[in-house]
């Protein structure tokens, strides 16, 4: 799948409140570092994800695909890469990867598809990246 847009970085670190008993990062935590990475990767792509939905858009997750591979631990810096491929006229894939920035290591792969909905007409929108 050829990218829509160019990869965007996002760079942060792992808190301790955000570790499970074994000291590595909680599985859903990161699912949490996806979705901050997106709204901050559209953003970035001068879309203000709270005006649409202020205007009658909801942008929504409809699927998540994520693989995860190594863990993070206490007060590690990643990064996470951001690109969309489009998937029909309505989707929009984010594919998005977790690197650990002291080894370069991929920590997660994931894919997330998206659509938007005009909340009137409960029909789907097309979205342009």
């Amino acid at each position: 799948m050829e990218a829509a847009t160019p990869k965007h970085t996002l760079e942060m670190q792992v808190r301790d409140y955000e570790l499970d008993l074994q000291g590595i990062v909680n599985n859903a935590v990161y699912i949490n570092y996806l979705e901050h990475a997106r709204h901050q990767f559209l953003t970035d792509q001068g879309i203000d994800f709270e005006g649409l939905f202020r205007e009658g858009i909801a942008a929504m997750v409809i699927k998540s695909e994520i693989k995860y591979k190594q863990s993070l631990r206490s007060k590690d810096e990643f990064v996470v890469e951001t690109y969309t491929s489009k998937k029909g006229r309505f989707k929009i894939i984010f594919h998005q990867t977790i690197l650990n920035k002291q080894d370069h290591s991929v920590c997660i792969e994931a894919e997330i598809t998206t659509a938007c909905i005009d909340l009137a007409t409960k029909k789907p929108v097309e979205m342009n990246l």
